[in-house]
């Protein structure tokens, strides 16, 4: 009896800016955006910026907004302009946060779990009740961004999270390396942001479709 092919892994275009990356996800059958607010980041959007792409987007692809430690009003703002399907916690949310905003929201949360050491895997079991899925993404060096800087981190070290609870991989995953990181952790889920920029903040629609084709591939 022949072996069923593995589910393909979600995809996620985080940093989206522009209608044209927008529909270029669409386009690439993406699964999810991301729309960022957080003022440090190049990719940043206040809420009235990312409306009209909410708008867009409505129907036809997931709308995730991402935060770092930010407060209710402009998680609140963000939801509303932008018709948000989930909220993507990027800073130093405990847990207790975490399960709030779900529960103040009523929209699933992705918790992203900085990761340099076997620690740092083991650290997010602290949200396993509270958030709806873990992203492990690389741990970016202290005064940084906290994410988008195309840094990867060992994948083995996921060996014993598998099948814990909904998780997502993040961190340097591009067009030339996401099947591998499909092959070698299993994810179920993978989003890039700087993997498919011709520069920082701007997203190469080749890029998003070479990606989306890549992870296709891995299935």
């Amino acid at each position: 009896m022949p072996i069923a092919p593995a589910p393909t892994a979600a995809i996620k275009i985080c940093g989206v800016t522009t209608p044209e990356a927008l529909d270029a996800a669409i386009a690439a059958r993406a699964d999810h955006i991301g729309f960022v607010f957080f003022a440090r980041s190049p990719r940043n959007l206040t809420p009235r910026e990312a409306a009209p792409l909410g708008e867009r987007a409505a129907g036809r692809i997931g709308r995730v907004g991402l935060f770092v430690d930010a407060d209710d009003a402009l998680i609140a703002e963000a939801v509303a302009a932008a018709g948000l399907d989930a909220l993507q916690l990027h800073g130093e949310e405990s847990p207790a946060r975490t399960a709030e905003l779900r529960a103040r929201f009523g929209l699933p949360v992705w918790k992203a779990i900085p990761v340099a050491a076997v620690g740092d895997i083991a650290r997010a079991a602290a949200w396993l009740g509270a958030a709806d899925l873990i992203l492990f993404d690389a741990k970016t060096p202290r005064g940084t961004l906290p994410g988008g800087m195309g840094l990867a981190f060992d994948w083995t070290l996921l060996a014993d999270w598998r099948n814990r609870a909904p998780w997502g991989l993040a961190g340097g995953l591009g067009p030339a390396n996401v099947a591998e990181a499909i092959a070698r952790t299993g994810t179920p889920l993978v989003d890039t942001s700087s993997g498919v920029e011709s520069a920082p903040g701007i997203k190469d629609p080749q890029l998003i479709a070479r990606f989306c084709a890549a992870v296709r591939s891995s299935g």
